[in-house]
């Protein structure tokens, strides 16, 4: 009898015990559950770097612009098409600039305004302002335009160098990303003397590479360092998708420093050259060649008038190799591109070239060759 007892208490207790497995979640739910609002936990100091990465984007952010190119004929239907219009700001012509000077030069890239004559400027505060393109250097990818609008003006962004820049430092990009304004994304230096192309068919040397997450949309907008200053210019991603894939690129503030005060002052920025048709670095490099190898000298250039000759074409035959500009050594076309910028125009440098195996010096003009 006690026997059967203890049993059925057994089965009884098995039996709760289940049950308490089954509907724990309800239970606990039921007991534990609060109805009024959870007590806030002190959260303690911010880290250092968080308060470097806060303190920076509040002092540059308002320094930082939406550009938009204007259309003369808008689709009405756009504007009822919000989802479209805000997740490809590319489709009409929109990107990220920045306030230059306290004239209301804003920079942005060339390929943003395109060749447009009138932007509309979107400010940190939510101001529309009007704005004319003052000038654009596709061989750079740099443009000025002016906010022609009245009103207050941002504050400049604080320049800084790229000249002494090292791959691993913090760097941080504001912009628009798929027309998200005020973006603040953070990286770092990835590699530097990247070489990137333009339109134009030129190359940007000296090109920051960062990961930094560039997207479309931060097309223009500057690239900071850790103390807030101004090191490159946002201008292009590496990415089969379109979107960020850790390899963003920005031209270098030396470079933007040296173009944009040229595009205010005349609406262009000259190109240094001295005239000359040069062979691709991939066939140089078949040829076990290093150096420029000049494939024609152009009608009536510096290059033509002391006589650098170019490959013959009806027998094949290389003739000369830019080795060295000055004391800089010349082994591929943005070696000499980046020799040839430090000149201050109208002026003159001296080549190092070799012709059939015999080196010699030549003094040339470098002109003002205009966008190609």
């Amino acid at each position: 009898m006690r026997e059967r007892q203890l049993a059925r208490l057994l089965m009884v207790a098995a039996a709760i015990l289940l049950l308490f497995f089954l509907f724990q979640p309800d239970l606990r739910g039921y007991f534990f559950s609060t109805s009024t609002p959870r007590e806030v936990q002190p959260r303690g100091a911010l880290a250092d770097f968080e308060r470097t990465s806060i303190e920076l984007f509040e002092h540059a952010s308002p320094s930082v612009v939406q550009v938009v190119v204007v259309r003369q004929q808008v689709d009405p239907r756009m504007l009822m098409d919000r989802d479209r219009a805000d997740a490809s700001p590319q489709a009409v012509g929109a990107g990220t600039g920045f306030v230059w000077d306290r004239g209301g030069n804003v920079v942005t890239n060339a390929h943003v305004v395109g060749d447009a004559r009138q932007v509309v400027v979107r400010t940190a505060s939510g101001n529309t302002l009007r704005a004319d393109v003052v000038g654009a250097a596709p061989n750079y990818d740099l443009a000025v335009v002016r906010i022609s609008s009245r009103g207050s003006i941002p504050a400049e962004v604080a320049i800084g160098s790229s000249a002494d820049l090292k791959v691993g430092q913090w760097v941080f990009a504001v912009g628009n990303p798929f027309g998200l304004d005020q973006t603040l994304t953070t990286g770092v230096i990835s590699a530097l003397k990247r070489r990137i192309p333009t339109t134009t068919g030129r190359e940007i040397s000296d090109v920051i590479q960062t990961d930094a997450a560039i997207n479309p949309g931060n097309s223009g907008g500057p690239l900071l360092d850790s103390a807030g200053r101004l090191i490159g210019v946002t201008t292009a991603i590496v990415s089969p998708s379109g979107t960020n894939a850790g390899v963003g690129f920005a031209i270098p503030v030396d470079t933007v420093n040296r173009v944009v005060p040229e595009l205010i002052r005349v609406g262009r920025a000259p190109t240094p050259g001295i005239g000359i048709i040069a062979a691709s670095e991939a066939l140089t490099a078949q040829a076990g060649l290093e150096g420029v190898v000049i494939v024609r000298a152009i009608s009536g250039s510096p290059a033509e008038r002391v006589g650098l000759q170019g490959v013959d074409t009806r027998t094949g035959t290389i003739g000369d190799i830019i080795v060295a500009v000055g004391d800089q050594s010349v082994r591929n076309l943005s070696d000499l591109t980046r020799a040839l910028e430090k000149v201050q125009l109208p002026g003159k440098a001296e080549l190092t070239v070799v012709r059939n195996g015999v080196q010699r010096k030549v003094a040339i003009d470098v002109v003002d060759v205009g966008e190609r």
